[in-house]
Formats: C-alpha cells, sequence, structure tokens
C-alpha cells in the first residue's frame, strides 16, 4: 500500500514510512490499555458526573449514595483515583507524542541527506523514550483498573421523586385497585386452602416427585396446572402484541463476558447457575430474567434518534438460585428455582424515558385489571434499589394465603446505566454536544405466570373448584371452570380428620377428665430387726443408674433420626 500511494500520489516514501510507524506504535502503545477496558467493561454511570472540570457535579453523586445508604467514601476514592489516572495518562500521552516527533525528525533528517544522516542521537533518545513509554503504560494500566473498581462500586443516580429510606415499610402507595375481602381466613377447608392445596386437589402439580428429581424448591406441572401457566403465557403475549410490542424468546444462556455488561456482579453469586461447556469455551450462565438477554440485543450497535423508542415483549424461562431468601416461602410455586415470565423491555431517547415509564406501569395495570385481581403499585424506597434502577414502581396483588399484598411485576427505569456496559448509542453527536449519547433502556414485568397462577388459584377458589377469570377462557379451550378430583378430595378430607384426631386415645380428648388410674394394694411391711452396720459407700446405685443414662441416651438418639 505504501508503495502504491508513493508511486501514484507524489507522497515520498519517507513520509508514508513515517506515518506508518507512528500509527502502528500508537496502536501497540494503546493495545494493552484496550483490552483492559474490554475487561473491566460493565454497568456504570458516565465518569464525567465526577469531575467538576468536565461540569460534573460529584455533590449530586455523593446524594444519590447517601439516598441508596451507601458510604460516600466510595465516591470520593472515585475522585481521587481520578485525578491520579489522568495526571498519569497525561504524562503516558506526552511520552508518546515526543516520540512521534523524533521518529518524524529521523524520517526528516534521512530524506534531506538523503540517507547519508545516521541519526544516532535521535534514534538513541526514541529507544529511550520507549522504555519510557512502557513503564508509563503499566502505572496508567493500574490506575485505569482502579478508577473501574471504583466507578463499578456507584449506582445509577437515583430520581429525586423516590422515597428516601432503607425500610420497605416506607414504600409509597401511588394508588389501589379493586376489592378483596379482608375477613377472609384461609384455614384448610375447601374454599379456603392455600394454592398449593388447591393444585393439589386439582391434580395440576408434584411438588415430591418434583423435589426427588430437582432438589429444594423442584416441581412439576401438570394437566390443569400446565394449561393454566401456558394460557398466562399466551394470553400475556397477546396483549403485548395488541400493544405494539415485538416477540422474542431470547436464548436461555449467556456467555460470562456479556452478562457481565448487563448483570450486577452480586447476582453472580446469588441468583446466577452456572452452565459447564468445553474446557476452552467461555464461560455461560444461565439467564435470571429475559431482560438480561433482550437488553444485549443491540449489544454494540448506534441507533438512530427516529428507530426509537424500540419496545420488546420477551418470553422465556428464567433460572434463579434464590440464594438471599433461604427459609422464605418454602412451599407452593410463590419463590421456585425456574418459572416462566413475560417480560417488558423498552429502548428510547434520554429525553423520553420518563414518560415511557408511566406508560410500562400502566399498560401493566391494565394486564391485571382483566384479571380482575386487586393490586397497588408503590414506590420503592431508595434503599433497596439495585444498582442500574433509578426508580422502580412494585405492583403488588393481594393473596389471601398470606392476608396481604404480595409482589407480582418490578417496573424500572434504568435510564443509560445498562447502555453505557452494553454500548448502545443512539443519535448523532452534535459539535456542541462533550459526551456521547447513549439510549435509555426499562424493563418491566408483565407476567411471572407460576406466581400470577398462584394468585388466581387462591381469588377465583370454590369449595368445588377453580374458575377461570374471563379473559383465559379462550386460551384455555374454552374451559371455564377446572372441577377439584373427587378421590383426591375425599384422600384430603381423611388426611384433615386425621389431623385433628389425638395421637394417643388413652389420652382423651381435650376438655374430658382422665380416668383414674386402678390402685393395687400395698402389702403390708414386714417388721425386720435392726442391726447397726457400718457404712457403705453407694456403689450399687450408681451402676443401677448408668445403663438406665445409656438406654435413655439411645432413646434420645433414635428419637433425633
Amino acid at each position: 500500500c505504501l508503495f502504491f500511494f508513493s508511486s501514484r500520489r507524489r507522497h515520498t516514501r519517507s513520509s508514508l514510512v513515517s506515518w506508518a510507524r507512528r500509527c502502528v506504535q500508537e496502536t501497540v502503545s494503546t493495545q494493552s490499555t484496550w483490552d483492559l477496558a474490554i475487561k473491566e467493561k460493565g454497568m456504570s454511570i458516565d465518569i464525567n458526573l465526577v469531575r467538576a472540570d468536565k461540569g460534573g457535579d460529584p455533590q449530586k453523586v455523593i446524594n444519590s449514595e447517601l439516598k441508596r445508604k451507601k458510604k460516600p467514601e466510595i465516591v470520593q476514592e472515585l475522585i481521587e483515583v481520578d485525578k491520579v489516572w489522568r495526571a498519569e495518562k497525561y504524562k503516558l500521552d506526552s511520552l508518546r507524542r515526543d516520540y512521534n516527533t523524533t521518529n518524524d525528525m529521523i524520517a526528516k533528517k534521512k530524506k534531506d541527506s538523503k540517507g547519508q544522516d545516521k541519526c544516532e542521537e535521535e534514534i538513541k533518545k526514541a529507544k529511550e523514550i520507549a522504555i519510557e513509554i512502557s513503564k508509563q503504560e503499566k502505572v496508567e494500566e493500574v490506575l485505569l483498573t482502579k478508577v473501574k473498581v471504583a466507578l463499578k462500586k456507584i449506582g445509577n443516580l437515583v430520581h429525586d421523586s423516590v422515597p428516601d429510606s432503607k425500610d420497605e415499610k416506607d414504600n409509597r402507595i401511588e394508588r389501589t385497585w379493586g376489592e378483596y375481602n379482608k375477613d377472609w381466613k384461609i384455614d384448610g377447608t375447601l374454599g379456603n386452602l392455600h394454592h398449593n392445596e388447591i393444585l393439589q386437589l386439582l391434580d395440576g402439580y408434584e411438588a415430591e416427585r418434583g423435589a426427588r428429581i430437582a432438589g429444594h424448591r423442584g416441581y412439576y406441572l401438570k394437566d390443569a396446572g400446565v394449561l393454566l401457566n401456558q394460557a398466562l403465557i399466551n394470553y400475556g403475549l397477546n396483549f403485548l402484541v395488541k400493544k405494539g410490542y415485538s416477540i422474542l424468546q431470547p436464548p436461555f444462556f449467556m456467555r460470562k463476558s456479556v452478562m457481565m455488561e448487563t448483570a450486577q456482579l452480586a447476582d453472580f453469586d446469588d441468583q446466577l447457575y452456572k452452565v459447564e461447556g468445553e474446557q476452552d469455551s467461555e464461560a455461560m450462565y444461565l439467564i435470571a430474567t429475559s431482560e438480561q438477554p433482550i437488553s444485549a440485543f443491540h449489544y454494540h450497535e448506534w441507533l438512530k434518534d427516529s428507530e426509537l423508542p424500540l419496545r420488546y415483549g420477551g418470553y422465556s424461562s428464567c433460572f434463579r438460585k434464590e440464594a438471599g431468601a433461604h427459609g422464605k416461602d418454602l412451599w407452593g410455586l410463590f419463590r421456585i428455582h425456574q418459572f416462566e415470565k413475560v417480560e417488558q423491555f423498552c429502548l428510547t431517547t434520554p429525553e423520553k424515558s420518563w414518560e415511557m415509564h408511566e406508560e410500562m406501569i400502566k399498560s401493566t395495570e391494565e394486564f391485571y385489571q382483566s384479571l380482575g385481581l386487586a393490586y397497588h403499585v408503590v414506590t420503592i424506597v431508595s434503599g433497596e434499589l439495585n444498582d442500574a434502577a433509578a426508580k422502580k414502581y412494585d405492583l403488588e396483588a393481594w393473596f389471601p394465603g398470606y392476608g396481604t399484598y404480595r409482589e407480582l411485576v418490578s417496573c424500572s427505569n434504568c435510564t443509560d446505566y445498562q447502555a453505557r456496559g452494553l454500548d448502545v448509542r443512539c443519535g448523532v453527536k452534535k459539535a456542541t454536544e462533550t459526551e456521547k449519547r447513549y439510549v435509555h433502556m426499562l424493563n418491566s414485568t408483565l407476567c411471572a405466570t407460576e406466581r400470577c397462577m398462584c394468585c388466581i388459584l387462591e381469588n377465583y377458589q370454590t369449595k368445588d373448584g377453580v374458575k377461570i377469570p374471563k379473559v383465559l377462557i379462550p386460551y384455555m379451550g374454552g374451559v371455564e371452570f377446572i372441577p377439584f378430583k373427587p378421590n383426591l378430595v375425599a384422600e384430603f378430607l381423611k388426611n384433615a380428620e386425621k389431623a385433628k384426631a389425638p395421637e394417643n386415645p388413652q389420652k382423651g380428648k381435650k376438655g374430658e377428665p382422665k380416668p383414674p388410674k386402678e390402685k393395687k394394694p400395698k402389702a403390708p411391711k414386714e417388721k425386720k430387726e435392726v442391726v447397726a452396720q457400718p457404712e457403705k459407700k453407694e456403689e450399687a446405685p450408681k451402676k443401677e443408674e448408668e445403663p438406665k443414662k445409656a438406654e435413655e441416651l439411645k432413646k434420645e438418639e433414635e428419637a433425633k433420626k
């Protein structure tokens, strides 16, 4: 290429060689930093927000972290290490400029002297600068790593409307819809059952067999359980299509390098299942929500403003360890390791994201109103937000079995926090703009089908079975009512009677006097002559007590087993 241009375009070969040499040197010198940037990439705020000289407001970031109930020192740590890194980066850039200038001088001298000037001093100087560049690159790389680590510790800027608290009791109720019977008690009788008991009477759920095969929280859905679950999936997807959403079924696992750019680091231990594949291949993780792969759908893409907003409806199975939920919701389908979910995911311009946030939660409310489930919408307190969310709504529906509202939906505006990690940009950078423009990403559950099914079963139960919500009847093949299985009802009632009956019939029922014990007549004591005897050590009783104690210990061990 160099020879071609020198012969055809009146460029001297020496000037082109100098230019090529400079390009190669700049590429080599920045290669390690580029690789490091890729490795350390992930969700974060714009670092210019903590740079006062770049128009940022460090105090705003500190106030946001205080709302999240985090230590403000992490922001100060970032500011300090960033200052040091920028100073060292300036030194490195200066050395590279000196190196390029020296190379240009060598090329010029050789050209002017037609190769007679050996430029020994300049070449020696260039070698010395190259050594200094190598040393400075290592210093700059270490500091760059520290900057990126500190940057990842900081969450998204909390929106001003979010309640400032750590306690979930301070979640602000925005609105309430629907009616429910506060006096309805789930007491284990027909028509007053928990969702898992209802499913068992419908023969739609196998918990014991599921636990044997898949471990704790494992389950099988069957017959009515499968059909109702699929009805919710199909109704949810059809609902989003009518709202103008494009439907996606994403991969169920993701490469670690991509997952790191859209999931919090804490999720890798608490939520995500790792998938082992070939030894040389990159680690893979099962998705905890379709939000993760859909957020990466436009990975490293630059979208036009005219293409936005983009609305995606995702359907997938989801897999979660639920490591932080040990001891919570142990029975039924409310909290499980594998479930299906229909998700809303939207991309907008920065100016339209808050408008989209309200649109998404209203669509979700319309969905649950159509199912006839009473609910309220709450704004989550600042101390309970995940790092990516600037604001989050939860829709909580009424569960008779719990006697309270429980979460069915989370609706979050993550602004540009995820988009920076995934490098999804928008628009064209104008000459007056100093910052890159990234899309804003928003996500909201529409329906986590197994959990929603729990709510439907408890609210629509009768003494004979379960009514089907009107909107689901077309997706259930026209079935309006699912009756309990008679044999399972009989077995259920029999077990309920056994549970009420006393364990030992000899003890009698509660409130009844115990029958008097028959007293055996005591034999008259024989009079014996008292003979003075020397005192004996009480060894015999001890020997008798020892086997008794051993027998008691054995009984206790057997009882424990």
